[in-house]
């Protein structure tokens, strides 16, 4: 009788992140009077709505507005990434928008998908939507 296990005892076990793990994302349209103040708002929300849920931030990533399929942003590339590789259990935006606009909505469907499928969560910061619950739906 081998001692070796079955191929399934023997396959490594998937990651599992650490459920406090979160990586912010923010993609925020620079405005022309103070460019930056919607990233950094975007920024501290973050900030404080991980700290009040008991999130680590592992990494904040920042994208610039404009590309409305995330997946064509290097940002949101590192954001699947760090997904795929099972570093981080969720991740907070400021507001749907900031994955894909309104007009492109099947975007932002099929990336919340995605990390759904890869056991990541959505939260969005943002306080109105933050009261709701914040996490996608």
């Amino acid at each position: 009788m081998s001692s070796a296990g079955s191929p399934q005892e023997n396959a490594a076990a998937p990651a599992v992140p650490d459920p406090a793990a979160t990586v912010l994302y923010v993609c925020a349209d620079r405005g022309t009077m103070m460019p930056g103040l919607a990233a950094q708002r975007a920024e501290e929300e973050g900030r404080a709505y991980a700290q009040k849920h008991g999130l680590v931030i592992a990494e904040v990533i920042t994208d610039q507005f404009g590309e409305p399929d995330p997946a064509r942003r290097k940002g949101w590339q590192r954001v699947r990434e760090l997904a795929a590789a099972g570093e981080v259990a969720s991740v907070l935006v400021r507001w749907p928008a900031a994955i894909a606009p309104e007009t492109a909505a099947e975007y932002r469907y099929r990336e919340s998908n995605w990390l759904q499928e890869h056991g990541v969560s959505v939260h969005y910061t943002w306080a109105p939507l933050a009261a709701m619950g914040g996490a996608s739906r």
